[in-house]
């Protein structure tokens, strides 16, 4: 009798587990953590279940923290989820492209964030090709690369993102 209740205990974790990386692609291990309630060990042994068994993917990057995204999710829109899941490079993204070209300070005066800060993730998101820099002889203008692509991810997560910036970006999106 205690083997069967494990054993769906069992599929009851993991079914929490996908519901949960579902309604948040690209989400990380401690969000999940504390989203499910499970022990530690617990979750990481599910995980390496479920990536094992192929229901989610987990994206890696340069060995550090993983993301979990459900098994069927594009390539291009896990990519930019991975990115965009962080709340200032999501502020950036977005500030860029409802303003088209856009200058260092330009950004820097929207997002109220130290230079150093700007600096770093307007870095991380050139080098994964989601922005672009086209450098003038006074000063560099910043584009998104695929806007359609980041509007159309934008809009089909909206709901896992949970802040302002977003709001106000799916406000002017639906007025469109």
């Amino acid at each position: 009798m205690s083997t069967i209740f494990s054993v769906a205990g069992t599929d009851d974790t993991k079914a929490l587990i996908l519901v949960h990386v579902g309604k948040t692609p690209g989400i990380r291990y401690r969000e999940l953590l504390r989203l499910t309630g499970l022990t530690n060990g617990t979750l990481e042994y599910h995980l390496k279940i479920l990536e094992r068994t192929y229901k989610i993917t987990v994206r890696r990057r340069d060995g550090r923290r993983a993301r979990y995204y459900p098994i069927d999710i594009p390539a291009d829109e896990s990519h930019i989820l991975e990115y965009i899941r962080n709340k200032v490079a999501r502020q950036i993204v977005l500030f860029i492209l409802e303003n088209d070209l856009c200058t260092f300070s330009e950004i820097l005066n929207d997002i109220k964030k130290a230079p150093s800060t700007l600096s770093w993730h307007l870095k991380r998101l050139c080098e994964s090709g989601i922005v672009s820099v086209n450098h003038g002889q006074e000063f560099q203008l910043y584009k998104v690369v695929n806007g359609k692509i980041l509007s159309d991810v934008v809009y089909k997560y909206r709901e896992s993102f949970r802040d302002k910036v977003t709001d106000g970006y799916y406000e002017l999106f639906d007025e469109l």
